[in-house]
């Protein structure tokens, strides 16, 4: 695998819609494979196919939901899962939306307020080509929505009601 240059603003790149992709090949699996390390390696929790300057539908996620701890008892590891969508789109979303924080590699040193739907539900397929879909709430929702807003030529400022540079003890509590 390969660890790619991931593209910050003002890259054009980053403002275009992405194109369908409709080829399952070698190609895309090596480029699946390389985006899901570079993720890993940045650290984050999604990263879209123009992040790293394919203008392509493609998108992975790798997120673990932390449940709820019981005082008193040992939290339980939860280990992440990981998400890979072509051609990804919201099909449903809740009436319930919610403020959070986000960040953005593609956009080093500035975090924003964000608005996003609580619930969604996105259709895609996987890197095979098969059908999928996936029910997402909470921040697993606001990462694929953060995502697939790339693929939209959106960045999180777009959508922002305030932007600011994080203190360093800011950055640490950053999803």
């Amino acid at each position: 695998m390969t660890l790619r240059k991931i593209v910050t603003l003002p890259d054009p790149v980053l403002r275009k819609k992405a194109r369908p992709i409709s080829k399952f090949d070698k190609d895309l699996q090596t480029l699946i494979d390389d985006m899901v390390d570079t993720m890993r390696d940045a650290p984050g929790v999604g990263l879209a196919a123009p992040q790293v300057g394919i203008p392509e539908r493609l998108i992975v996620v790798e997120y673990a939901d932390q449940p709820d701890v019981i005082e008193g008892a040992k939290p339980k590891e939860v280990k992440p899962k990981l998400y890979v969508m072509i051609n990804p789109e919201i099909v449903k979303t809740s009436e319930e939306t919610v403020m959070g924080v986000e960040g953005c590699l593609s956009i080093p040193g500035l975090v924003g307020e964000v608005e996003r739907y609580s619930k969604i539900q996105v259709k895609g397929l996987n890197r095979h080509g098969k059908p999928m879909k996936v029910k997402a709430e909470d921040w697993l929702a606001r990462i694929f929505q953060h995502e697939i807003d790339h693929i939209n030529g959106i960045v999180f400022p777009d959508r922002a009601t305030k932007v600011w540079k994080p203190e360093p003890e800011e950055e640490e509590d950053m999803v």
